[in-house]
């Protein structure tokens, strides 16, 4: 049954948009002149499919409320009866050339699906990216954003961006911090499995690292490996410093330490 924009999904298009911004306070609700201000637009219609209890909007759908845009192919919204109202929105799909754009953050995917009971949004599908003002994520996997915890896990291949500055990994955990200007930025981020720090004078390698972005200060661990052109040290954990490009190798903690390790080749035309 193919209709008109209606109020059920013009809620929908309330909760998908807001994903993306601060979550509003107890005591704070959208009155109803916002949710007039709300914009869905489907080049093909939206259907409400009663049976199944959704909406679906298709065709270069869009929704737009206070300025962040959701864009996809196919926009939909599964409803519930709640325990204090009908129609409660529980999940939301985009399917399809997947974008979701504010002032200060965008999100690309394949597919992205929203659960409103754990407050996370997936990204899935290749070429996954959620990017900010300052870092960009990447995966190849899978791309989860927590709303109220702030918390970005990328899985598959995932690296972060920033400056000139990479971190590589099969997964990365990012924790945001809002700012005055309520942008957010990354405070913390945890890599597990083959994490690849770059900068532009060294590679430094190891099984998992933890990285303090505030001091600058990646900390790996596990068969760590310090690259700088041709010289390569070898230990159990290090200190590297993204900032001043100084790097630190430990032998370790615990009763079975290992010595550092190093691999030093002459330069020629070094003086002798």
């Amino acid at each position: 049954m193919r209709q008109t924009p209606a109020f059920g999904f013009l809620a929908a298009a309330i909760i998908v948009v807001s994903v993306w911004q601060e979550p509003l306070a107890a005591e704070k609700k959208p009155s109803s002149a916002a949710m007039e201000a709300i914009t869905v637009e489907a080049d093909e219609g939206i259907e409400w499919l009663r049976d199944k209890r959704m909406y679906v909007a298709r065709g270069n759908a869009k929704a737009i409320r206070d300025g962040v845009t959701v864009k996809a192919d196919t926009l939909t919204a599964h409803y519930r009866d709640g325990k204090t109202k009908s129609n409660e929105i529980h999940r939301l799909e985009a399917l399809g050339h997947v974008t979701i754009v504010s002032a200060d953050r965008q999100a690309v995917a394949d597919r992205a699906v929203y659960d409103l009971d754990e407050a996370v949004v997936v990204l899935l599908g290749d070429n996954l990216k959620f990017s900010t003002a300052t870092d960009v994520i990447t995966a190849r996997e899978s791309l989860e954003y927590w709303e109220t915890k702030r918390v970005a896990v990328a899985r598959g291949d995932a690296l972060a961006t920033r400056k000139d500055q990479r971190i590589r990994a099969d997964a990365l955990t990012a924790y945001f911090h809002s700012g005055a200007d309520g942008k957010l930025s990354v405070t913390r981020m945890d890599a597990i499995g083959n994490v690849v720090i770059t900068t532009p004078r060294e590679v430094a390698r190891g099984d998992k690292g933890v990285y303090n972005v505030d001091k600058g200060i990646a900390t790996l661990d596990g068969a760590v490996r310090i690259t700088r052109g041709t010289d390569q040290l070898n230990g159990q954990r290090a200190e590297v410093n993204l900032k001043t490009g100084v790097s630190r190798l430990l032998s370790g903690s615990g009763t079975k330490r290992q010595r550092v390790q190093g691999l030093i080749v002459p330069r020629k035309g070094a003086k002798k």
